[in-house]
């Protein structure tokens, strides 16, 4: 099974993923889910067969690239899809330019899943939404 992966303008697409992922199934709050940084960010989308099935938000700060909001639908888990999204948002910050560093905020559960895509810890634990989070980094 294949995948497209692209930037969208289709918020709807991207928040309907995150609140399957992070709001239903995490029991993220809405309001920690739905920040307020959407319209300062890119969106990507992935799709199977024309059908949403994970998303990513990207952000800059300063000189510092974020990958966010990193979501895959249940039944894409384990298909490689979510390293491709994240590999898709470090290939888009690194061609935008200007950046020193791409940084994103892992469930601690996922730390090594980051690190096998190239991130290093950089900070303490810290709770996000009521989930244990840890920031890594990837110098550019």
């Amino acid at each position: 099974m294949t995948w497209e992966i692209f930037e969208t303008s289709d918020l709807a697409a991207c928040h309907a993923l995150r609140r399957e992922v992070f709001i239903v199934e995490q029991g993220v709050a809405e309001a920690d889910e739905m920040d307020g940084l959407d319209d300062q960010a890119v969106h990507v989308l992935a799709t199977v067969n024309d059908v949403p099935v994970g998303t990513t938000r990207l952000l800059q700060v300063g000189t510092t690239g974020k990958i966010g909001r990193i979501c895959v639908v249940k039944s894409q888990r384990g298909t490689g899809l979510g390293a491709a999204l994240v590999r898709d948002g470090i290939e888009r910050i690194i061609a935008k330019g200007g950046m020193n560093r791409i940084m994103l905020g892992a469930q601690e559960h996922a730390i090594g899943f980051y690190e096998k895509l190239g991130f290093t810890i950089c900070g303490p634990t810290y709770d996000d939404a009521g989930i244990p989070h840890r920031d890594m980094e990837m110098l550019l």
